[in-house]
């Protein structure tokens, strides 16, 4: 885009999940951990546009919550595309520069290639009011057509229902993304009429609007592999798959070994350190950043965790959110940290269940450890000191304190803080009966044998 022109985005989000089977709206249906209209915003704030609004339904609170600062607009009636950007009239009062109009599931589009086309709108001798994006599909199917002269000039938009032999043979597809001049988008909105089978605004109508009042229109041909239509749960799938391809290309191509990548899945804001090594079969949740030379070892899940440098992951741990991980610490198999954070050096290795905590660095967290954070009613903070030990089957009652240095035994219950360098025993006295084993067994035989009799 040229410095000269400030720059809109209007993000259309106010379809339901009808053809999903969803009660869910369409473009809250997540694909690599985010919402699909999420993936939209990251896409479009890369071109730093000056305005922002994503128009939702009546019912789109939900949408609202997600997009969350970015501004909304309420279309009161689903009447088309046409009538979908009218909705954002308010947002863009006196605004003139060039305005984006894109789906909220356009979450393959780069902005790369929203450069392209916003870059024609200011184009040749006579800059094209409206620029249109189109793209080649391997099977054209029922995608409107995008109907071009010799020179380049977009003539018109063809619905393949209305459209003839001649123009189905046509490879150009109408995407639905567009770029218009902000000085006329609404002038030429308001000339779109209903007059048609659904009785809807089509938006596809500015084309030849504009070329009517003595404006140019143009195209711009983008690579498919920016559109994948998703209007089922197969297609969601599709795009999953696509999306996570694409990850894990990434996360190679910048430093990380992914052992068998097709099994690895990313958020798609994961982010990981140079050196890092992934194992078979370990799923990022959004809200993951990992430090360099960190191995996540296999069937470990993750979401809402930063890990420092050096440290070892599972196999078989689970990090949720609010875990901070420290340098060269470890995290071994079947453990779960909750909101909770591990020094450098410390480790848990085994069996265990760290929840609103707080570890010192070097502590060393016994099998079977748990921190009973939770009452029934309210949550409570365990804190272990740096260099702090806990034997098997610990249980520390929180809320409650071990100094730096504490030892405490196997399995103890701690209720009660333990100062540094102490060593705490919460458990009862074990008492030894000679011979009654034996005594045991032989009454448990006798019982038996009446029974069978």
């Amino acid at each position: 885009m040229t410095a000269s022109k400030s720059l809109a985005v209007v993000i259309l989000a106010a379809g339901k999940g009808t053809r999903m089977k969803s009660e869910r709206p369409k473009v809250l249906h997540r694909v690599a951990g985010l919402p699909m209209v999420s993936h939209v915003l990251q896409t479009v704030k890369a071109l730093k546009p000056d305005r922002m609004v994503v128009v939702i339904g009546p019912d789109g609170e939900d949408v609202a919550k997600a997009v969350a600062p970015t501004p909304t607009a309420i279309q009161v009636e689903r009447r088309g595309t046409g009538d979908a950007v009218k909705a954002a009239r308010a947002a863009l009062k006196g605004f003139a520069g060039d305005v984006l109009i894109i789906y909220g599931d356009s979450l393959f589009l780069t902005p790369a290639t929203l450069r392209k086309m916003i870059r024609r709108r200011h184009a040749g001798k006579r800059p094209p009011a409206v620029v249109v994006m189109g793209f080649r599909p391997d099977d054209p199917a029922r995608y409107g057509r995008l109907v071009v002269d010799r020179s380049g000039r977009l003539e018109r938009i063809v619905e393949w229902a209305e459209a003839n032999e001649e123009e189905r043979r046509i490879g150009l597809c109408n995407s639905g993304v567009m770029v218009v001049d902000g000085k006329r988008l609404f002038g030429l909105l308001d000339r779109i009429t209903d007059d048609n089978a659904k009785g809807e605004f089509y938006l596809t109508d500015l084309v030849e609007i504009a070329q009517g009042l003595g404006h140019e229109a143009a195209a711009t041909e983008a690579p498919v592999d920016g559109f994948h239509g998703i209007d089922s749960r197969a297609d969601l799938a599709m795009a999953e798959a696509l999306m996570q391809s694409q990850l894990r290309a990434r996360a190679m191509a910048e430093g990380t070994t992914l052992i068998a990548p097709e099994t690895v899945f990313f958020s798609a804001d994961t982010k990981l350190g140079r050196d890092v090594v992934v194992h078979p079969n370990v799923i990022f949740g959004p809200d993951v950043v990992v430090g360099d030379g960190t191995e996540i070892r296999s069937f470990s899940h993750l979401e809402g965790a930063q890990i420092g440098e050096g440290a070892i992951i599972g196999p078989f741990a689970r990090l949720r959110p609010g875990t901070r991980v420290g340098a060269a610490a470890h995290i071994g198999n079947f453990v779960e940290l909750k909101a909770t954070s591990l020094g450098a050096g410390a480790k848990a290795n085994h069996l265990a269940y760290l929840g609103d905590a707080a570890v010192g660095a070097k502590a060393n967290i016994g099998a079977g450890t748990i921190t009973c954070n939770y009452d029934g009613i309210s949550k409570y903070q365990t804190e272990i000191g740096a260099g702090a030990f806990t034997g098997s089957n610990s249980t520390l009652v929180a809320p409650v304190r071990l100094g730096a240095g504490a030892y405490v035994t196997a399995g103890s219950v701690i209720t009660e803080d333990v100062e540094s360098d102490a060593m705490a025993f919460g458990r009862s006295r074990q008492v030894a009966k000679s011979g009654r084993a034996k005594v045991f067994r032989d009454a448990r035989a006798a019982e038996k044998a009446i029974k069978k009799a």
